[in-house]
């Protein structure tokens, strides 16, 4: 009898117990409903897709708790109006390259890719584990941010030309669709560099309005059809030796969030930031086959110019630092970080590509 007595108000104390306790539960895991809006339509699987597998991660990984949905450039905000919608809270996140607003600080290219910058694997060496995450969280607080790196193009192309180049006098008044640091240095080696929304690049290069354009790489370029109006195919992308993109999240709306729902939103980005890359060297190979095909005439740009092209990205970079202590103080940082990855990876993996990759065609 004591027994039974003794189990039965065992029993209660257990689910009294449950009971106040399952308030608790609910408020470390509380319903959550984000808005997220891409810079890149869903046509650009590639560019558009990291955004739609973060939210699908971060459902699995909250028992549908927090969901996300993903928006397409413009059906919120335009693409350049990003940074400001995570900014004042019009949506929660925004995925996006940062270096879309260098006009307001030219800081925020460090984030995505600055010319003769990091290769993939640098940046994510610098961000991880060099110290460039906290530098680039101070910058973005200031726009009341908290941003996260979540995916990277690899290296580009340097886009379709109308004509050839030979030399560096070739780029004189040369009319070129190429934005942000990258237009700047071509600026200074005497092309003129001009901004123009994708669907409008088509139709200025077949009239020549203008001469050559840029976008991302063989995946992405085939389905602008540039090669049937400008043949000549130019690499590297020499501005963009890696292109990350960044989600940026409004302050408040981070800051809100239960630590479980960080975690699994930081692994879900630092899984796209891998996913991307890995499905841009998945496809590139055969996409850049089929525009050769197709009449691409592959070309490198010619060592004078990518030796033009090195000093003035540096003779910019040195006069922006001058002018500004928040770029001078995230420069200092990443060029000696960028300057040893240089050094490193010139001992074991630019020896092994320059045999491996030719090897094939040379040894016999």
């Amino acid at each position: 009898m004591k027994r039974r007595i003794l189990f039965a108000r065992g029993a209660a104390a257990a689910a009294a117990t449950t009971v106040l306790a399952a308030p608790a539960v609910a408020q470390a895991t509380p319903d959550v409903r984000w808005r997220l809006s891409s810079a890149f339509p869903r046509t650009f699987d590639a560019l558009f897709g990291p955004a739609d597998l973060i939210a699908r991660q971060v459902a699995a990984m909250t028992d549908n708790k927090f969901q996300i949905r993903v928006f397409p450039a413009g059906e919120i905000v335009p693409p350049f109006s990003t940074l400001d919608a995570a900014q004042n809270g019009t949506v929660e996140a925004t995925h996006v390259p940062n270096y879309y607003f260098i006009g307001k600080d030219p800081t925020l290219a460090f984030e995505t890719a600055l010319p003769f910058g990091m290769t993939y694997r640098q940046h994510n060496a610098w961000y991880y584990h060099g110290g460039g995450q906290a530098l680039l969280r101070d910058v973005m607080k200031e726009y009341n941010v908290v941003s996260i790196l979540a995916g990277n193009t690899g290296a580009q192309m340097g886009g379709f030309f109308r004509k050839e180049l030979r030399t560096s006098a070739d780029l004189q008044g040369l009319k070129f669709r190429i934005a942000g640091l990258g237009g700047q240095i071509m600026a200074k080696l005497g092309a003129t560099p001009q901004q123009l929304a994708l669907g409008e690049v088509y139709s200025a290069l077949e009239r020549g309005t203008i001469d050559a354009a840029e976008f991302v790489g063989p995946y992405d370029d085939e389905r602008l059809g540039l090669v049937r109006v400008a043949p000549y195919y130019y690499f590297p992308g020499f501005w963009e030796a890696s292109a990350a993109l960044s989600l940026n999240i409004h302050l408040p709306a981070w800051e809100a969030l239960p630590s479980a729902y960080k975690a699994a939103l930081e692994s879900a980005c630092a899984h796209a930031n891998a996913d991307m890359v890995a499905k841009y060297d998945a496809v590139n190979a055969a996409a850049l086959r089929r525009l050769v095909a197709a009449g691409a005439q592959l070309r490198p740009f010619p060592r004078e110019i990518m030796a033009e092209a090195w000093k003035a990205a540096h003779a910019i970079y040195d006069e922006t630092a001058q002018a500004n202590p928040k770029f001078a103080r995230v420069y200092e940082h990443w060029k000696a970080f960028r300057d040893e990855q240089f050094l490193w990876f010139r001992v074991a993996e630019l020896s092994y590509a320059n045999f491996a990759f030719t090897a094939a065609q040379t040894v016999r």
